[in-house]
């Protein structure tokens, strides 16, 4: 039988994450895997991903904070906001003669904290049931609307020039949801000299760490992290007895028990340490969300 868990991957540069859940499904033998997440195939880093009944937890996980570190290219702007697209204007020296170390930080600071972004075009996001970047690869105009987006760090730790070009690299915290290459892009267009990513890896999401991960290469005999091990690390843990995990299993709810709950969604964990599951509050009671088979402990 197949693990059931949460595995932490490293995921190379040129692959999709697609690619890495079709190994994942050859290395643990089962179809049932998915991700929290899609990176693109230019970025590296952490891809979380769920293997059999485990996969009912990226639910939980997708919508968790994220870190990245990248390279902003100041200089130029592309067709993907990123290297990946080609490029359609480069800034002359007129518009340099604007752009210092403090105007660079300033258009920084201006990007930082809850921000309304506008996605980029070649991102996954559906419109009209096609993915945006279907429709800008057969020629179709993509118009996406902003969201409200939090970057809670936007840092700046090297900068250098080369060939006409101002390279940044940077570390990012920021909200789920949030498009790295937009704001390489916005960075650029507000110092009037355009801008895109040239490099992005993805370092952490909520409380996995890139530095736990595995290899694309070493797949095949990996250690998972078991539901509980992985919930406990987006959710708050609420642990119940033998009697209160059979109770939840069977859909039967804590009756006058919600005064327990720190959060609007809790993992229940059994004596045992296996996870019983996601519960919520039911007015006055806990009742599960989301149930694990005992099995998948």
């Amino acid at each position: 039988m197949a693990s059931h868990g949460i595995l932490l991957v490293d995921k190379p540069g040129g692959l999709t994450s697609h690619d890495v859940v079709a190994r994942t499904r050859r290395a643990f033998g089962t179809r049932k895997v998915g991700h929290a997440g899609t990176l693109d195939p230019m970025a590296t880093g952490l891809l979380v991903i769920g293997i059999e009944g485990a996969t009912r937890l990226l639910t939980y996980i997708v919508g968790a904070d994220k870190t990245y570190t990248a390279t902003i290219r100041l200089g130029a702007r592309t067709t993907t906001d990123d290297a990946e697209g080609e490029i359609v204007a480069t800034a002359d020296a007129a518009a340099w003669a604007h752009v210092d170390d403090a105007a660079v930080q300033r258009g920084i600071r201006a990007l930082t904290g809850a921000i309304s972004q506008v996605p980029s075009s070649v991102s996954a996001i559906k419109v009209g049931g096609r993915r945006a970047y279907d429709l800008v690869r057969s020629g179709e105009g993509v118009e996406l609307a902003a969201r409200q987006v939090t970057v809670s760090r936007f840092e700046l730790l090297a900068q250098r020039r080369t060939d006409g070009f101002l390279d940044l690299d940077v570390v990012v915290d920021c909200s789920s949801g949030t498009y790295i290459r937009a704001l390489a892009r916005d960075l650029g267009d507000g110092l009037g000299v355009g801008g895109h990513l040239t490099a992005l890896r993805r370092t952490r999401v909520g409380g996995f760490d890139v530095a736990d991960a595995v290899g694309i290469d070493d797949l095949a005999g990996a250690r998972t992290l078991t539901p509980a091990e992985a919930a406990s690390r987006v959710l708050p843990v609420l642990h119940v007895t033998a009697d209160e995990a059979r109770d939840l299993r069977q859909g039967k709810r804590l009756v006058g028990q919600r005064d327990r709950l720190t959060a609007s969604e809790v993992a229940a964990v059994d004596p045992d340490g296996a996870l019983v599951g996601v519960v919520e509050a039911r007015g006055h009671d806990i009742k599960s969300a989301m149930n694990i088979a005992e099995v998948q402990a």
